[in-house]
């Protein structure tokens, strides 16, 4: 949603674990083809909590990504996320949308917490509050200026030109929305959990009612086994996996490192009731590399009651089999959540 251009692209998702990138063609009645995919090697901490600490491997790990799998295009969406982007739902008095934008700048200043003037600011407009015909409700994204220049610049040096900078949450939105059909009425909650950071968007019909970033991920998980089971941090990464011989109980532990997730989903639940803007979840949809960690969505099942399951972000997304050489899709698919949501927006399809 930020610095949106007009023009064809293709979705780039540098992650805190691996950089993945996502290609896709529009075929006709509004359909598409996976053109090429890839995720590079493990990029070992060069990104933290959002931050780059090693821009060289990052660098390389993209321009490496794009030159092994034979990627022409030199434009790309990419995504950010973390501390320094804010998602905020604001309340205003209803406006035009010709005279919303300076209205909306100074609502910000009031919810932004840093100066207006070092951040890249976007919204849209939701349309009427749901108790106030007189108010309406507007999508607030902020970023700051320093670390989106930064990443663009890093982009840039693998040899690429970034012509949108959209947010995570709203990447993997996109995509379930191209490869599901929900109601109206489905309150869904889009968990998409990657290596430091799960994005939780709880979305009705279309719009995004919660979205919060918490710092839960993979490596919660690998730690949570390395102090249970005194493992080494491979060792506990394939326990976490389901892919150790040794017989250890890695529910209970999951479940443990995903109570921060779950309580945040409930205190989300909580507000939107209280707001009286969305009812209960009735549907939870999990996404990213870490969305494959067995039992995670039976405990979220359990948990909520409600259907919990691991989104296919190529549902309804037509490929030749040969381009996942052998590997089973539902395995890799996943982790192309949010670049195919990027993907996507080169060709028109969402904002």
């Amino acid at each position: 949603m930020l610095f949106s251009k007009k023009q064809s692209l293709v979705g780039l998702d540098i992650g805190s674990h691996a950089v993945k990138v996502v290609e896709l063609e529009a075929q006709a009645n509004r359909s598409y083809r996976l053109v090429n995919w890839g995720i590079s090697a493990p990029l070992a901490e060069a990104i933290v909590d959002g931050e780059v600490m090693d821009r060289q491997m990052v660098v390389d790990a993209v321009a490496n990504l794009f030159e092994s799998r034979a990627i022409k295009s030199r434009n790309v969406v990419a995504a950010v996320s973390g501390r320094a982007v804010i998602v905020k739902k604001i309340t205003m008095n209803r406006l035009s949308s010709e005279d919303a934008q300076q209205a909306v700048y100074w609502e910000a200043e009031q919810h932004v917490p840093y100066d207006i003037n070092d951040v890249s600011l976007d919204f849209e407009i939701l349309g009427a509050a749901p108790n106030d015909p007189k108010q309406m409700q507007v999508l607030l994204v902020a970023a700051k200026k320093d670390m989106v220049m930064a990443f663009s610049d890093l982009i840039r040096e693998a040899g690429l030109q970034p012509s949108i900078v959209d947010v995570d949450s709203f990447a993997a939105q996109n995509a379930l929305e191209a490869n599901y059909e929900f109601a109206p009425e489905e309150v869904v909650a889009i968990l998409n959990s990657g290596a430091e950071i799960t994005n939780i968007n709880i979305v009705q019909g279309g719009v995004p009612y919660f979205t919060k970033d918490l710092q839960v991920g993979g490596h919660s998980f690998i730690e949570a086994a390395q102090r249970k089971f005194n493992l080494s941090q491979a060792e506990a990464a394939a326990a976490v996996r389901g892919e150790s011989g040794a017989a250890l109980e890695m529910g209970p532990v999951i479940e443990s490192a995903c109570e921060g997730l779950a309580t945040a989903l409930e205190r989300a639940q909580a507000y939107l009731r209280t707001a009286g803007e969305a009812g209960p979840v009735t549907r939870i949809m999990l996404c990213g590399g870490s969305a494959l960690t067995p039992g995670l969505p039976e405990f979220l099942n359990r948990r909520f009651g409600v259907p919990a399951e691991i989104a296919n972000p190529l549902a309804r997304v037509t490929y030749d089999p040969a381009l996942f050489a052998g590997q089973d899709v539902m395995k890799v698919a996943p982790f192309l959540t949010v670049g195919l949501g990027l993907a996507l927006r080169r060709l028109g399809d969402k904002k």
